[in-house]
């Protein structure tokens, strides 16, 4: 508090012609958490349209969903790319104005629109206007984030306080400019020239989604560039991931009451008038709904225990996890595919298949997060999950846990594909107990080979009971 009155103080003595201004100004953070609530659930819904689809009994899941899957991660990295600008943005606005909030509003309603846009330049992909729509809103989005670079500039006391003491401050509002206009600069080139080279203009856009790292002046590298390792806001990316988390489990749910509430007439004319009976046809739905939402509710767990070790967040790290984050919105398909088709199907199989790609690289992407993280642990790392740190292998296991699963009952579908459906509902009940006993079974499993590869070390027992001083140790630390 002190510190940022002393801020205050600061920011009143360098502007006093601004005070009457400042007085009417305001933390960015609850326009931030607004955009964050809104992207995140822009993103996650895309999915609907996915996990509706009408599969019929002579067509293929796989042949048909495959595109379809492929436009939802893409418009998922499209939407989450916008947002990280939004990111990197507001690490440098940090106070807003009546001014600021309308041109972010502005901003956000033509980020939601995007989706529509790339849907349309998916599903026709030889007419122009698609990619017309999508580079104007693009180019439209570009404009407004200068005119408020422009404007927070124009308003010293709105930006940083690291900014506010540069000597340098135009030439860092230029820098950011140029960042900022690299994409809608692409677009407009695209734009005018698709009636020529369609093709390649179709190329062109989906490949400069998301810009490439390129080399940045080290003044200006802190806030806001493209490098790999340039930091992003950790609390806004544990946001953003938590309000795609609780998208998801919430349009399951949603699932369940739209197609489960049995009709009054069919249950009087089927089945006697007894709910319960009406109910029990229901099994299976109610079976992939409670798997799906642990399969959800642990991931989160993991993706909490994760970001609750790491103590900064780049780029990089923040690209992989939109990606985990955009399987962990496929999730609702997955609940969908499990139930929808006849047992021992063809589609049943490919479903069930496609449900353990979905969790697979929902999961892996989680641990390539940590490993990345490793590669510069000293920076993005508390002590004790950093290698060889005490909790360095039990957070290794608890994030590969749902890979190892998927990638297995994957396997498993295959060779004895009449039990696929009950393989996987099976894994979907046991993990939840793995993750229960798993810090157990990692301390027995590294007490066995310390006695087997120790051999100076007697006691099995003494083993364990050192594990379990070293457990008690942590957890003091933590509380």
């Amino acid at each position: 508090m002190e510190e940022f009155v002393s801020r205050e103080q600061q920011v009143v003595e360098e502007e006093p012609e601004a005070n009457g201004h400042h007085s009417s100004t305001q933390s960015s953070h609850r326009l931030l958490n607004y955009s964050d609530a809104l992207i995140s659930i822009i993103a996650t819904v895309m999915i609907l349209p996915v996990a509706h689809t009408k599969v019929e009994d002579n067509e293929s899941v796989q042949t048909l969903l495959t595109t379809k899957i492929a436009v939802y991660l893409m418009t998922f990295l499209i939407v989450t790319v916008a947002w990280a600008a939004h990111i990197r943005l507001f690490q440098v606005i940090v106070r807003i104005d009546d001014c600021l909030a309308l041109l972010n509003l502005a901003c956000m309603m033509l980020i939601t629109f995007l989706p529509y846009t790339f849907s349309l330049m998916a599903t026709f992909p030889e007419n122009i206007l698609g990619i017309l729509l999508f580079c104007g809103c693009v180019m439209v989005i570009g404009v407004i984030q200068s005119i408020i670079v422009l404007y927070a500039f124009s308003h010293p006391y709105l930006l940083n306080q690291q900014i506010q003491s540069l000597e340098s401050r135009s030439f860092y509002k230029s820098h950011i400019l140029k960042v900022i206009m690299r994409v809608p600069l692409v677009c407009f080139f695209a734009s005018v020239t698709s009636l020529i080279f369609f093709q390649l203009v179709h190329d062109t856009v989906f490949n400069t989604s998301v810009p490439g790292p390129v080399e940045e002046s080290p003044e200006v590298e802190l806030f806001y560039s493209f490098l790999p390792n340039e930091p992003l806001s950790k609390e806004r990316v544990e946001a953003f991931s938590d309000g795609v988390y609780a998208i998801v489990a919430t349009l399951l749910i949603l699932d369940i009451c739209e197609d489960n509430v049995p009709d009054p007439t069919l249950v009087k004319q089927h089945f006697g008038g007894s709910l319960v009976a009406a109910l029990k046809a229901y099994g299976p739905e109610y079976l992939a709904y409670f798997g799906s939402f642990a399969t959800v509710g642990l991931l989160w767990f993991a993706h909490h225990s994760l970001f609750l070790h790491v103590t900064r967040t780049t780029r990089f790290m923040g690209l992989l996890n939109t990606f985990s984050l955009a399987f962990v919105g496929g999730l609702p398909l997955a609940y969908q595919l499990t139930h929808e088709f006849p047992p021992n199907s063809r589609n049943e199989l490919e479903a069930i298949q496609i449900s353990c790609v979905i969790i697979f690289f929902a999961g892996i992407f989680q641990l390539a997060i940590f490993v990345v993280a490793l590669y510069r642990q000293q920076e993005t790392l508390h002590p004790y999950v950093r290698y060889n740190g005490q909790e360095h292998i039990f957070m290794l296991a608890k994030l590969a846990l749902y890979p190892c699963v998927a990638l297995v009952t994957f396997f498993l579908t295959c060779i004895l594909s009449r039990f696929s459906a009950s393989i996987f509902h099976l894994m979907e009940i046991t993990v939840p107990f793995a993750f229960i006993l798993l810090r157990l079974l990692v301390r027995l499993l590294l007490s066995i080979l310390r006695y087997i590869f120790c051999p100076e070390r007697i006691s099995l027992q003494r083993i364990l009971e050192e594990d379990i001083e070293d457990l008690n140790a942590i957890n003091t630390a933590n509380t």
